[in-house]
């Protein structure tokens, strides 16, 4: 499995991230905050599911891989970078929700959700959270204000496990950037969303 790194090679933290379903692992969006969480001391890995990482050797990417092949990804990145306890997971979107349904059987240190997909959009009857509700992970979801993948209203009426802490990032979108109306920017939020990742990894056990 191909895997890309930021931060020290020595770092006594280590936080593994996925995609989303839409994008690589080398995104505008994933390399900000792949970089951005490097330089503040931590070691960040990426990889891709088998459908994205299919490009790489010249296939045409098709739709996501069924959820038993995103599972058993995530699990064996884990195992390879030295099992759970080693690490943090998480992703944007797809990629974090994948690593919220395999986080506590591995027994990760802590998990990152980069604008989880509560629902799809247009869609909030068919919620993804029942897993969520007695996740014992400690958790930490970064979501846009006005993500349409779940919003601040949405969410409100979800039951979420007391281990889940959401940050909300200011009128942002399922990428967390803000509309020019609202007066925050999309480096704001993501500069945000960084700092408090990063806190939140260095507040692990």
């Amino acid at each position: 499995m191909h895997l890309v790194f930021d931060g020290p090679d020595d770092a006594k933290d280590v936080l593994v991230l996925a995609h989303g379903a839409g994008g690589a692992m080398d995104t505008k969006f994933m390399n900000t905050i792949a970089s951005g969480v490097g330089a503040r001391g931590i070691r960040v890995v990426r990889f891709e599911f088998p459908y994205m990482a299919a490009r790489r050797t010249g296939q045409k990417r098709g739709a996501p891989d069924r959820e038993p092949v995103l599972l058993e990804s995530w699990r064996s990145v884990i195992e390879e970078l030295g099992g759970g306890s080693s690490v943090v997971i998480g992703g944007k979107s797809l990629g974090g929700r994948i690593a919220s349904m395999v986080a506590e059987a591995a027994g990760v240190r802590g998990l990152i959700c980069l604008g989880y997909p509560f629902h799809p959009p247009g869609q909030p009857q068919k919620v993804r959270t029942k897993h969520l509700a007695t996740l014992r992970t400690p958790t930490l979801i970064l979501q846009g204000e006005r993500d349409h993948f779940g919003n601040r209203e949405d969410v409100a009426r979800y039951e979420l496990a007391p281990e889940i802490r959401i940050e909300w990032m200011t009128d942002g979108d399922h990428s967390l950037k803000p509309r020019v109306s609202s007066g925050a920017t999309e480096q704001g939020n993501l500069d945000r969303a960084i700092e408090v990742a990063s806190a939140f990894i260095g507040g692990l056990d």
